[in-house]
C-alpha cells in the first residue's frame, strides 16, 4: 500500500514539474515573448518621473529606462514597448517585482533588507539626506535640531537618519513631500528632510527663491539605483551594461548623454545643487570597476526623444499614463 502510494506521489510531483517551470519564466524570456518591458514608477519624484507641465511622464530615470529598452530591442532584434505602472511605495514596488508584475524600477536607494527581495544595478545617481528650510532659517547642525519638528516620510531613509542625527527633534510622520510642503508653508515644521536631489527638485517647482537645503554636507550619503528581480543574472547584466555605457559616454563628452543629464541635474537641470564635477567623480569612480565598452557601442547611447517612445499602459496600484 505504501509502496502505491510512493508511485502515485511521484508520479503527481511529475506531473507538477512542467507547469512550475513555465512559472520561472525569466525577464527577458517574457520580453521576448511579449515584446514589452513592464516599470513601476511614481509619477511625482522629480526629477526621476513625474508629470510635467504639458501633462507628459518625463523624468531621469525615464529616460535610462529607454536606454535599456533601447538595448534589449538591439539584442533581441526586435521592437519592445515601455509600459509604465504608477506605484507609489517601495514595498509594492518589490512585491511587484517578485511577482512578475514589473520588471524593473529605477529610483530606489539600495538597502540590504531590500537587497535581500530583489537585485539591485550599479548606482545611477548618488544623493544624501538633508533639509528643506525657508531661506535664512539657522536650522542645520545636529544641535540645531534639538526640540525642532522636522518633517519625514514615515520608515524612509530620512526618518531613520534624523533619529540617529538628533534624537531630541520633534520628527513628524508625513505620507509624502508635497504634504512636507504644504506643512513648511504654513509653519507647522520647521524644516522637511528627505533625499538631496529629491528636496532640490521640490523647491525648483515650489518658491524656489523662498527655500534652500541645508547643511552643505549631506547627514548621510547613498546611490539610486534600479530594482529587478532576483535570479535574472542576463536582465540584470543589460541593464548594468547600459547604465555603465551611459556614464561612459557622459564622461567622453558624447551629445546624448551629456544632454540628458544636464537636462535633469546641473546648473542647467531642474536640480541644480549637484555640480558637474560632482558628477564626474561619481561616473568615474564607478567605471573604474568595470570593463571599458567599445567607442562604437557606446557613441549609440544617450539619444534624446521626446520625452520617450509611446508607451502601453499598465494597471497597477494607482493610476497610468499613456504617451
Amino acid at each position: 500500500m505504501l509502496k502505491h502510494l510512493g508511485l502515485s506521489l511521484l508520479g503527481m510531483l511529475l506531473a507538477l514539474m512542467p507547469a512550475q517551470s513555465s512559472l520561472a519564466e525569466t525577464v527577458m524570456e517574457k520580453v521576448a515573448r511579449t515584446g514589452v518591458l513592464t516599470t513601476g514608477i511614481r509619477f511625482d519624484l522629480i526629477p526621476y518621473s513625474y508629470v510635467n507641465d504639458r501633462g507628459e511622464l518625463d523624468g531621469y530615470s525615464l529616460n535610462l529606462l529607454n536606454l535599456v529598452r533601447e538595448e534589449i530591442e538591439r539584442q533581441l532584434g526586435k521592437e519592445i514597448t515601455l509600459q509604465v505602472v504608477e506605484s507609489q511605495d517601495i514595498g509594492d514596488r518589490i512585491s511587484q517585482l517578485k511577482s512578475g508584475e514589473i520588471d524593473i524600477a529605477c529610483d530606489t536607494v539600495f538597502t540590504w533588507e531590500r537587497d535581500k527581495q530583489v537585485d539591485f544595478s550599479v548606482s545611477f545617481s548618488v544623493s544624501g539626506i538633508r533639509l528643506l528650510v525657508p531661506k535664512g532659517s539657522s536650522l542645520g547642525s545636529p544641535e540645531s535640531l534639538k526640540g525642532q519638528a522636522i518633517g519625514v516620510l514615515s520608515n524612509t531613509i530620512a526618518d531613520d537618519t534624523l533619529k540617529l542625527v538628533q534624537p531630541q527633534a520633534q520628527l513628524v510622520p508625513l505620507s509624502n513631500y508635497e504634504e512636507g510642503i504644504t506643512a513648511l508653508k504654513t509653519g507647522k515644521i520647521q524644516a522637511l528632510a528627505g533625499d538631496s536631489i529629491l528636496l532640490d527638485g521640490l523647491r525648483q517647482t515650489s518658491e524656489p527663491d523662498n527655500y534652500q537645503l541645508v547643511p552643505s554636507e549631506p547627514y548621510a550619503r547613498y546611490g539610486v539605483a534600479c530594482m529587478v528581480p532576483q535570479d535574472n543574472s542576463t536582465f540584470l547584466n543589460l541593464v548594468n551594461y547600459t547604465l555603465v555605457k551611459f556614464m561612459q559616454g557622459y564622461l567622453s563628452g558624447e551629445k546624448g548623454p551629456v544632454e540628458m543629464l544636464e537636462r535633469w541635474i546641473g546648473p542647467q537641470g531642474i536640480v541644480t545643487g549637484v555640480s558637474p564635477e560632482a558628477v564626474r567623480e561619481f561616473f568615474s569612480y564607478t567605471l573604474m570597476t568595470h570593463e571599458q565598452i567599445p567607442p562604437s557601442e557606446s557613441q549609440n547611447s544617450g539619444k534624446r526623444r521626446s520625452p520617450l517612445p509611446p508607451l502601453e499602459r499598465g494597471e497597477a496600484k494607482g493610476k497610468s499614463q499613456n504617451f
